[in-house]
């Protein structure tokens, strides 16, 4: 049986019509004491990311809380700017009066991360809403259960219920968030699930922001800096094990320089991640069981060049390229 959130958005609503939300103050303060928890708990937030998805304290600073760090600097360096009216052209019919355009939160807003960034697209899309003086309702990740528990207690620590709140659960829970009416929703993931958040904000006509993975290929001419391309690609491509939405899925290579490029990308892969990327222990897990297993069945679409090596233990596969592959396998 699905819970009801019902109330929770009531109690969100009533707060949200006393209009405090809306104050400067009171959003610059709620970003403030965000940053002050943020950096007081940074490595309980390492030690989360490293127990869900084995990430190294380099990786999870630069990539998930370094970043939210920027944002929320940057959204309050900019904060008042941002809700100051704009004066705007007046049509010919008020002629006579000036118009301005006023900037306004929508409500409640629903936030639905994903687990591949599991603290830094939790976090980031909180900062917008509060920035914008909306209540919220956070869903993370039943993928990452220690980043997921560590965002409900710090974010129940720092705000109350009214305003914030981190609702914990898997795929039912989601189905229940999504089946109220709230103001807006802010979806991170897959394009199937995409469809599905779609579809139901459809029913109330509510407006959404859906980002969604998609396919990222890269294009090396025979005129590229080949090592510095074999670099580039290769730190795109397997930062967080490649479980990230923008990295490089497929390659197309000049024929001519094919064979000098893999050579440099192999020797890129090598000075990131060591001789035996399966043993570095700083080196990314896969999320779960169920993704190793479908990553690990694209193995067979192609021939293993590069890599191509996996480990059970702990859900990791190996930097891998892949050769003699075609359309079929790639759409």
């Amino acid at each position: 049986m699905m819970e009801n959130y019902r109330p929770l958005i009531e109690r969100q609503n009533l707060f949200f019509s006393s209009g405090k939300t809306k104050e400067l103050s009171f959003r610059t303060d709620a970003l403030q004491r965000l940053r002050s928890a943020i950096k007081e708990k940074e490595q309980d937030i390492m030690a989360a990311l490293k127990a869900d998805l084995n990430k190294s304290e380099f990786d999870s600073y630069t990539s998930e809380i370094g970043f939210v760090l920027e944002e929320i600097k940057f959204t309050l360096k900019h904060l008042r700017s941002w809700i100051k009216p704009k004066k705007a052209k007046t049509p010919i019919t008020h002629l006579g009066s000036k118009s301005y355009i006023h900037s306004q939160p929508y409500g409640v807003s629903l936030i639905i991360s994903p687990w591949n960034y599991p603290f830094q697209l939790a976090i980031a899309p909180l900062i917008g809403s509060i920035a914008a003086g909306n209540c919220t309702i956070l869903k993370p990740s039943e993928y990452t259960p220690k980043t997921s528990e560590l965002i409900a207690k710090m974010i129940a620590d720092l705000f109350p219920e009214e305003q914030i709140a981190v609702i914990q659960g898997g795929v039912e829970t989601s189905q229940a968030l999504l089946k109220e009416n709230v103001d807006y929703i802010f979806f991170t993931g897959s394009v199937p699930v995409g469809r599905i958040v779609m579809e139901a904000a459809s029913k109330n006509l509510t407006p959404v922001t859906l980002e969604l993975g998609g396919k990222s290929p890269a294009i090396v001419h025979k005129d590229a800096n080949l090592k510095l391309a074999a670099k580039r690609i290769a730190w795109g491509k397997y930062l967080n094990a490649g479980q990230t939405c923008i990295a490089p899925d497929y390659l197309y290579v000049h024929q001519s320089v094919k064979e000098e490029f893999l050579g440099h990308l192999q020797n890129a892969i090598k000075d990131l991640y060591g001789e035996n990327p399966l043993e570095n222990g700083e080196f990314t897990h896969i999320v779960s069981e169920k993704h190793f297993n479908r990553l690990k069945a694209f193995l067979d679409d192609g021939e293993a060049t590069i890599g191509g090596k996996t480990k059970e233990d702990g859900f990791v596969i190996g930097p891998t390229v892949l050769t003699n592959v075609n359309w079929t396998i790639l759409l």
